[in-house]
């Protein structure tokens, strides 16, 4: 994704494309899975980790991001690309590996539809398979 498209998927959810936001919004998108606020620290040098944190929580509140559960050491951040503003249209499965501790996103894995009972509404779902990844079955991590 180009700078200038960060800056309009920024502006298209109502965030104001400051520099840090930019340059946070644009590691999302290189990494190609969802991280944490630990692993974009490691990868942005040049914000501190409450300035990452600032930004991913405005991003939050724009639905820029996925917060992603990920059952292992706290949530990831995966960056948001519906072009709906109601409505997600990019959630998938995410897959966390036991062994490497990353998550991967498996896009083409839709989220089956869930039924709930009467009286209850659905808000978000975070559909997270856990095993081991196919790199650290082949002992590459």
């Amino acid at each position: 994704m180009s700078k200038q498209d960060t800056v309009e998927l920024l502006a298209f959810h109502g965030v104001k494309p400051t520099a840090n936001r930019i340059l946070v919004a644009s590691e999302l998108e290189a990494a190609g899975r969802p991280l944490s606020l630990s692993e974009l620290e490691a990868k942005i040098k040049t914000i501190d980790k409450s300035g990452i944190f600032r930004a991913l929580t405005l991003f939050r509140e724009h639905h820029l991001v996925h917060v992603i559960e990920d059952g292992g050491d706290g949530v990831r951040y995966e960056l948001c690309h519906s072009h709906d503003e109601e409505h997600d249209d990019d959630i998938h499965v995410h897959f966390y590996c036991e062994r490497c501790r990353r998550t991967y996103c498996l896009e083409d894995t839709k989220i089956p539809p869930v039924e709930l009972p009467g009286g209850f509404v659905m808000n978000a779902v975070n559909y997270m398979v856990k095993g081991i990844c196919p790199a650290c079955r082949k002992g590459e991590h």
